[in-house]
């Protein structure tokens, strides 16, 4: 008579052999990919997270289009401008879903925007493109905010005298002060103690549900209530602060490690604005500049992979059919990286927006924002701070090394974005 765990063991094997099959079978109707372990599928292969130089090595051997398994759940994989392109852009509505289990899904219960789907989430996207433009996006009230808080920023540079630094502090202090003027309708003073508390403050949460951006709420089916407002003031201070708090980090970064390109930045700036007032309008005339920021957000993109999406419907992308609820990641850092849409993809050079004679040239391939009907909503806010704040600071200081340090660390930590590792510069003021 068998054993008891003689039993066990049989039935446990049976239970992985059936669901090994089950992933297998599976398999027949997704895109090619690496053989998936029964329970744990590809994370073992994956290291346990979707690190964007793993998953382009993985298209290396399987194609642009393949699938990895997160434990027992199918994930389709976008790599390369083409393959993200015939995804989530030819296919926006269709790839606009997100997943519905998920860690940040837990965290925020489907609310707000970034995690959220159908009704709530198209309701409070419109909300939110709505407030930005209400209180003054592209106009010239949000940009005099921002031009006040470069101003501010330069102060604290400043008073740092010349000596060894971490900016992140005042970068990101900087950024969250914008977002709260479009949050709350004020700034605060690098000074306050209780400033972190207070962009998490429920005060303000309950202040602006009186407000007349409550008043939709007669609608049947109205997702604006206090959870929602939350979480849309979670997705934009984390938004936020991450894409344009994190790019201008690098940004400073690669000046110091190519002070070259920061020399003709400031050159450039001095004899086009020649001590005059600095405005967005002012990046058509200052084509290097533009060129360096653009360059910033591609080399030092923050996005890693993006955030996956689910097909809402069946969907058809070049000759493989993805079911409803498939998971697919458009792993955005291929398509930064592209070698056949960049000139020099793994340097950092700003001639790749800039054609022969000098005029800045957009690329079809410049996707830091990711694309689509899930492209990031504050696209263009963080534009006009990635300008001023990044012009402003070239043209009041000279970025170096502190004294006695000769290297410059430009490789990546990857944490939830791709972020720089910690670091000190000193800050000169210019004459």
């Amino acid at each position: 008579m068998l054993s008891f765990s003689v039993l066990l063991l049989l039935l446990l094997s049976c239970l992985i052999t059936i669901k090994y099959l089950k992933v297998i079978w599976a398999t027949r109707n997704l895109p090619p990919g690496p053989v998936p372990f029964p329970f744990i599928g590809n994370l073992w292969t994956l290291s346990f997270k979707l690190h964007p130089d793993t998953l382009t090595k993985l298209a290396e051997t399987y194609g642009n289009i393949y699938t990895v398994w997160l434990g027992e759940t199918p994930l389709v994989v976008l790599n390369g401008y083409k393959a993200v392109k015939d995804g989530i852009i030819s296919h926006s509505e269709v790839l606009s879903g997100r997943p519905v289990a998920s860690f940040l899904k837990d965290l925020i219960g489907g609310k707000g925007i970034v995690m959220a789907n159908g009704h709530t989430w198209k309701q409070q996207r419109r909300f939110g493109l709505m407030t930005l433009r209400k209180l003054g996006l592209g106009k010239s009230v949000l940009e005099s905010q921002i031009q006040e808080e470069a101003r501010c920023m330069v102060e604290q540079f400043t008073a740092e005298r010349g000596e060894a630094f971490d900016p992140i502090f005042i970068l990101e202090h900087a950024v969250s002060n914008i977002i709260s003027a479009v949050v709350y309708g004020h700034r605060f003073p690098i000074d306050d103690d209780t400033f972190q508390e207070l962009i998490r403050s429920n005060h303000y949460i309950t202040e602006n549900l009186s407000s007349p951006w409550a008043r939709c709420r007669n609608e049947t089916d109205s997702t604006f209530d206090e959870e929602n407002l939350m979480a849309v003031i979670i997705d934009f201070f984390g938004a936020g602060i991450e894409t344009t708090g994190v790019s201008m980090l690098w940004g400073l970064l690669y000046m110091v490690a190519y002070p070259h390109i920061q020399e003709k930045v400031q050159k450039e700036l001095d004899t086009v604005l020649d001590g005059n007032p600095l405005y967005y309008e002012d990046r058509k005339r200052l084509p290097y500049t533009n060129a360096v920021i653009h360059e910033i957000l591609r080399f030092g993109n923050i996005s890693a992979v993006g955030i996956p999406r689910t097909c809402i419907k069946d969907l058809k992308v070049r000759n493989y059919f993805l079911q409803k609820h498939t998971m697919v990641l458009a792993n955005l850092h291929s398509v930064l990286y592209d070698p056949k849409y960049w000139k020099t993809p793994k340097q950092f050079n700003p001639q790749n927006f800039l054609d022969r004679g000098g005029n800045f040239l957009m690329n079809e391939a410049f996707m830091p924002f990711s694309a689509g009907s899930r492209v990031c909503l504050g696209e263009q806010l963080a534009r006009f701070q990635l300008f001023i704040f990044f012009s402003t600071l070239m043209q009041s200081f000279s970025f170096r090394l502190p004294e006695g340090e000769t290297e410059v660390n430009t490789q990546y930590r990857y944490k939830l974005t791709l972020q720089p590792h910690p670091f000190k510069i000193c800050a000169i003021p210019r004459l």
